[in-house]
């Protein structure tokens, strides 16, 4: 085992939460062994018992919600509200997926050929490595392995090294849920180390990742060789579209949720605003005000609007985006600061960012900061609107605001995103629709909705000849 450590820290304060081992290729060796292990008897579970097991498991979720959304408040930083969403995605994710258990569903076709049957069913692909983010650490463990296990897969998980100890906490609960020993495992540590380990391993044919696009690019790499299934969701730089005959009040609280929840650390957070030019001003002296009464604060605090970003290295980089924008020439309309008054200073502290008379190509309007930083980009009318919102790599999540039916169907088909809100912000996806983008933001695959057992299944055409006789299609007997 492992004999390196280390520490799992709180971003509001510096306290430390946890000691933990620093895994390397010898653990991941031995948890892969685990789970090859455990799949030959997992697989021939039947997907209603399977799904039976996650049904407890997402009840149990149910019963440890307030624990679960304080032990995030302190060390992930989410205030209450998002980490309370956090753990309820979660809930709602593995009921969903516990149902598939009953579901699964293949195809029947007719024969070209008298007396044949044809079906395709999913079957399991074996061990499935699942590495996952801090920003959703109870979330998106859920949306990789309630469908891998819900198809008959085990898991090997390798949690953020940020978040370790919400992990252990996950994992726990599916052994008081009655997962049998070996389905689920994990590893802690470094992606250089542990993450690369897992993901070369031979017996680990799917990799299902969620993090920076540089990173996906490195896993799929790394996975080549061995021609594994590997899953991306990566990276977003998200507009909000305001146009002349939106309900500005309405924009404004979209856009202030969705480019500061989560203190901006969200693929889906909405760091550009693309806004009309004859309302471009009135937006933006709202969106100022409203972010200048935003308080910072621990998560656990009741009246904190925004908690730290998750580490020095984030803030670092969010705050090396903004002198970016000024060099750019963008204007710096509020905040900018690393916020250290009072107790502040204990933690990670960004006041939330608005950059003003941004230009489309500028750095801050085309690269992911990650941080509540958003940028005001003012556009001519509806077309440029579309242009400006596609003009980027990524493509994640998009939003208009208008009272135009016309339009917002346009939008609908003319945005080059996976997902599009309608005078809503970038942000709030349903566990039953499928999650993830085009362009950059990963490698075509989906999570969420039924589209997610496509990444943790292969499929199996099967012919059934029951004429007692050997029938050759495609032959041609006509002669």
């Amino acid at each position: 085992m492992a004999t390196e450590t280390f520490e799992s820290t709180s971003p509001a304060t510096g306290e430390v939460l946890g000691t933990f081992p620093k895994s390397d290729a010898a653990d991941v060796e031995r948890a892969v062994e685990t789970a090859r292990a455990a799949f030959e008897t997992w697989r021939l579970v039947p997907a209603p018992r399977r799904g039976e097991i996650l049904y407890r498991f997402a009840q149990i979720l149910e019963r440890e919600k307030a624990a679960l959304t304080d032990l995030m408040t302190h060390e992930m930083g989410k205030v209450k509200a998002e980490a309370g969403g956090d753990v309820q995605e979660a809930i709602d994710m593995t009921y969903y997926m516990a149902g598939e258990g009953r579901r699964l569903w293949g195809q029947t076709t007719p024969s070209e050929l008298p007396d044949k049957f044809n079906m395709s069913v999913r079957v399991p692909i074996g061990v499935v490595g699942a590495i996952t983010p801090w920003n959703f650490p109870i979330a998106i463990p859920s949306w990789k392995l309630a469908p891998a296990l819900i198809c008959g897969n085990t898991v090997v998980l390798k949690p953020a090294e940020d978040t370790p100890l919400l992990a252990d906490r996950f994992v726990e609960l599916f052994d008081e849920a009655g997962l049998p020993a070996g389905v689920v495992n994990i590893v802690h540590g470094y992606g250089d180390t542990a993450g690369e380990a897992l993901v070369r391993h031979p017996d680990v044919p799917v990799i299902t990742f969620t993090g920076s696009r540089e990173t996906g690019v490195a896993v799929t790499k790394a996975a080549a060789d061995r021609l594994k299934h590997v899953h991306l969701e990566l990276g977003g730089k998200n507009a909000i579209i305001v146009l002349d005959d939106a309900d500005l009040d309405l924009a404004v609280e979209g856009i202030v949720w969705s480019a500061f929840g989560t203190s901006g650390q969200r693929c889906t957070a909405a760091s550009r605003v693309i806004a009309h030019e004859t309302i471009y001003d009135a937006l933006q002296s709202r969106l100022v005000a409203r972010a200048e009464s935003m308080r910072l604060g621990p998560g656990w605090e009741d009246d904190t609007d925004v908690g730290p970003v998750i580490n020095r290295a984030a803030i670092e980089k969010i705050h090396s985006y903004t002198k970016i924008g000024q060099d750019e020439g963008a204007r710096l309309l509020t905040g900018g600061e690393i916020a250290t008054e009072g107790d502040l200073d204990k933690g990670f502290f960004y006041r939330p960012t608005i950059f003003g008379d941004v230009e489309a190509g500028m750095r801050i309007a085309q690269e992911e900061i990650f941080g509540p930083t958003t940028a005001l980009i003012k556009v001519g009318d509806f077309d440029e609107a579309i242009r400006v919102a596609n003009g980027i790599r990524f493509g994640l999540s998009s939003s208009i605001f208008t009272r135009d039916v016309n339009k917002a169907f346009r939008a609908m088909r003319d945005l080059q995103t996976g997902i599009t809100y309608i005078n809503a912000g970038t942000t709030g996806a349903e566990v039953h629709l499928p999650f993830g983008g085009t362009k950059d933001t990963g490698n075509g695959h989906r999570e969420a909705g039924q589209t997610a057992l496509d990444v943790f299944t292969e499929w199996k055409s099967i012919y059934v000849d029951y004429s007692g006789r050997l029938q050759r299609a495609q032959i041609d007997t006509a002669s």
